[in-house]
């Protein structure tokens, strides 16, 4: 039987909203299969975080370099930084019937589905505008003219929840990654992923059959 397309997962929502977090929980799993495409980013690494694992951090020039090259899926520029999606892996592992992830900024996101709307778009939401504050003031990475900045950015963002296939509420990281795993196998049952390769089982079955008139 013809190996299954693997499927493009897209995680986005706010910053603050704890996109990172959910993901390594996601892949923290022994079970789990998906390859995480790692974002490139010029913003600078935050504590505990490692080039080549959380993000390829680069510097402005070597990002627009790759702008130049059409090298990457999508990009955009988010509080004074590029973030982008590298695209050379992320075909190969699709045809080798892999699910990629990928875990983007909103603007981001919006590219992604311009060119690959056969993705699953699931937006990582805030269980309240108030806990989203309090998880970036916690961070304690940025000043409070940023966070002030994120969280008129995060109010249009939300706003675009209707765009994504799902929407999943990060209350508690356990539940949403559940959530997150449960869409995934779902979308594999699809009618649509899944009749064409079986009809053509059949199809070769009979013609080895000698029956396929």
């Amino acid at each position: 039987m013809a190996k299954q397309r693997g499927l493009l997962i897209i995680l986005s929502g706010p910053s603050g909203v704890g996109k990172g977090t959910v993901r390594a929980a996601v892949f923290d799993d022994e079970n789990c299969d998906y390859v995480y495409s790692i974002s490139a980013t010029t913003r600078k690494s935050r504590p505990g975080e490692q080039d080549g694992v959380d993000y390829h951090f680069m510097s402005r020039q070597e990002f627009e370099a790759l702008i130049d090259q059409e090298a990457l899926l999508e990009y955009a520029e988010y509080v004074g930084n590029y973030y982008g999606t590298p695209l050379a892996s992320i075909e190969r592992h699709l045809e080798e019937g892999r699910d990629v992830f990928l875990e983007i900024e909103v603007q981001g996101a919006r590219k992604v589905r311009e060119k690959m709307p056969e993705g699953i778009f699931i937006f990582l939401a805030p269980p309240s505008f108030k806990e989203l504050e309090t998880r970036l003031t916690d961070r304690g990475t940025d000043s409070d003219d940023v966070i002030r900045e994120r969280m008129l950015k995060a109010k249009k963002e939300v706003a675009m929840m209707e765009a994504y296939d799902y929407v999943v509420v990060n209350d508690e990281v356990p539940v949403a990654v559940r959530k997150i795993n449960a869409i995934i196998d779902c979308e594999h049952l699809k009618a649509d992923r899944v009749v064409d390769r079986l009809l053509s089982d059949i199809a070769d079955y009979f013609v080895e059959e000698g029956e396929d008139k």
